[in-house]
């Protein structure tokens, strides 16, 4: 079986099919829709290789327009906005069968010396080798893995461990903080280019950013009682960094009202560095209550 890592580089690596135009694969699975990180990623590529590679990405804006269909690849088209002196913005629209489905805006930088130094130090957490891996910790409650998730537990690109122990029950939830903290790192080497490690970092970070928002109100695992769907997202990438190697993912949701929640995320080396920040708004719609048996005679 091929390595995840290995599957998540090959759905980065877009076929250039005309000069700005590029088309990407979406796997078939068995999800309702498109990962929203994998069509952030792939536009991420699509922007980046229409750049030159001493200019790396500094901020990506988007925004989910409508949900991808898994099994059917997805077309990015770049639009040229600028090439300045230092900085170079790109515009890609993501099509699939014909409707636009995705928007993105990127700018790239050319790294200077200099100006102001300062950063906020990460919350100080165990190291990520003494906590559990995520599938460890759903055996360890359930027994077992249900087939659906052994199958995507084989299938995930990142090594994912909870900083703090999963709550299962809404008893366990009271009184939590909207505050959630992974370590996160890609599960096999990602080859040597930089913006790749940009890209499956962005696929990453659409991973559990929304757990924040969640927290107060139910277990992160088991059964939703929520529909909750990608809005739109943000990035500023800070310093170089590899997602082959350990980051920790430190989230929390200031606000949740109307129906959509806010979520921020910053990004951090194992030395305590910031590499990204990260903000994205979310769709949350309760699932309909199913209607009671009918009273037998």
């Amino acid at each position: 079986m091929t390595n995840p890592a290995e599957r998540l580089v090959d759905l980065l690596d877009l076929e250039q099919i005309e000069v700005n135009i590029f088309r990407g694969a979406s796997p078939q699975e068995s999800l309702q829709r498109v990962f929203g990180g994998q069509v952030a990623g792939q536009a991420l590529v699509a922007a980046g290789r229409t750049v030159e590679s001493d200019r790396p990405v500094h901020s990506l804006h988007a925004y989910f327009l409508r949900p991808g269909i898994p099994g059917v690849p997805i077309v990015y088209q770049v639009e040229r906005v600028r090439d300045g002196r230092s900085f170079t913005t790109r515009r890609v629209t993501a099509v699939q069968q014909g409707k636009t489905i995705f928007n993105l805006t990127a700018s790239f930088h050319q790294p200077e010396e200099g100006g102001i130094e300062h950063q906020l130090p990460p919350h100080h957490v165990p190291h990520p080798d003494t906590l559990p891996k995520l599938a460890d910790e759903i055996r360890e409650h359930l027994g077992a893995l249900p087939e659906a998730l052994e199958r995507m537990a084989r299938r995930q690109p990142f090594d994912i461990r909870y900083v703090n122990r999963l709550r299962w029950t809404h008893e366990e939830l009271k009184g939590s903080d909207p505050r959630s903290a992974v370590w996160m790192r890609a599960v096999g080497p990602l080859g040597d280019d930089p913006l790749i490690h940009t890209c499956a970092l962005t696929y990453a970070s659409d991973m559990t950013l929304l757990d924040a928002v969640r927290i107060p109100v139910e277990p992160l695992w088991g059964m939703r009682g929520f529909d909750m769907a990608s809005l739109d997202h943000a990035m500023w990438f800070h310093r170089p960094f590899r997602a082959d190697e350990w980051f920790l993912y430190d989230q929390e949701s200031p606000i949740a009202h109307g129906g959509r929640g806010l979520a921020r995320g910053r990004i951090y080396d194992v030395e305590g560095r910031l590499l990204v920040s990260v903000v994205q708004e979310g769709l949350f719609r309760p699932y309909p209550a199913k209607p009671s048996p009918a009273p037998e005679n």
